[in-house]
């Protein structure tokens, strides 16, 4: 009989999204099974697909014009600044629409981009390079990481790296995605910079998304689409399920001036300079970082 060990560890599990019987590629060595699993790509937000269908983001256009009825009603749990920020994108009547086609055009590009980006001129393709984040998976367990097409060691000499992009930023120069980097999760000072130039270039010349100032950034949208089941369900008297200000969490702060900004104040800031925390390494990111509150988040306090 064994004699009882001394040595523990009881690490938190997390479940793969449903892939069904794709989720198992193959078993190589015993102790070797492949797997299949979605990556979220981090630093970078593309506009959601979850819509589905065209009937479905049609619905989600009367949706959003009813919340902003609420909205201007004051009966949403929203503030008045932020509120009159989100109006006009959620009272064209087709908020879902533009978000849905905007979506679909995030995807094909992303699918033609890395397909191009890996092909060589031999018909082999390049392997793929990713650098996951320190806590690897987000909320959902998809895998976060930047993702690039595999240099060599002499082409990563020879090659700068705005030569050799990650598909993460492949996103944001054509103006398919903007810029989400969430604290603690920070490029590095050369990847910011060509991140944060990117955002800004593709902004002043409206590629992609920001083509038409009727968009609603995806943190944007998925956030409305919460706030609007919350106001709802108080409009209709019904149980809440969660605090009323759930549908907001992360703080925002300016990464020029490193001033913090609560939830709801994040719309003053180019959306470029954005730095996202949520409220659990709030302190750990103030003292890192040195973030000064800003004034009307002081007197909150």
């Amino acid at each position: 009989m064994a004699d009882p060990v001394q040595v523990f560890w009881a690490p938190a599990g997390a479940s793969m999204p449903t892939l069904g019987a794709r989720a198992l590629v193959d078993v190589t060595d015993g102790d070797t099974p492949n797997l299949r699993m979605p990556v979220r790509m981090l630093s970078v937000d593309t506009p959601e697909v979850t819509a589905r269908n065209e009937q479905r983001a049609a619905a989600t256009d009367t949706e959003f014009l009813q919340l902003a009825e609420w909205i201007r009603k004051g009966l949403a749990p929203i503030s008045a600044a932020l509120g009159e920020f989100l109006l006009p994108r959620l009272e064209t009547g087709r908020a879902g629409t533009l978000h849905f086609e905007q979506g679909q055009a995030a995807s094909a590009f992303g699918k033609q981009n890395i397909a191009a980006r890996l092909a060589r001129p031999t018909g082999r393709p390049r392997d793929i390079f990713i650098r996951v984040a320190d806590s690897p998976f987000d909320s959902a367990h998809r895998l976060l990481a930047y993702v690039a097409p595999d240099y060599t060691e002499r082409e990563r000499r020879e090659i700068p790296k705005r030569l050799r992009p990650t598909f993460n930023l492949d996103l944001v120069v054509a103006g398919q995605a903007a810029t989400f980097i969430i604290y603690p999760s920070v490029p590095g000072a050369e990847d910011l910079a060509l991140l944060v130039d990117a955002a800004a270039s593709a902004r002043s010349r409206g590629l992609g998304i920001w083509s038409s100032p009727e968009t609603l950034l995806a943190y944007e949208y998925r956030a409305m689409e919460d706030l609007y089941k919350i106001t709802k369900k108080k409009v209709e008297n019904e149980p809440l399920d969660a605090d009323e200000r759930s549908w907001r969490e992360r703080y925002c702060a300016d990464m020029r001036n490193r001033v913090l900004h609560g939830p709801e104040d994040y719309s003053g800031i180019d959306p470029e300079y954005r730095l996202w925390i949520w409220p659990v390494d709030l302190r750990d990111a103030v003292s890192r970082l040195n973030l000064t509150p800003a004034p009307e988040l002081a007197a909150g306090a």
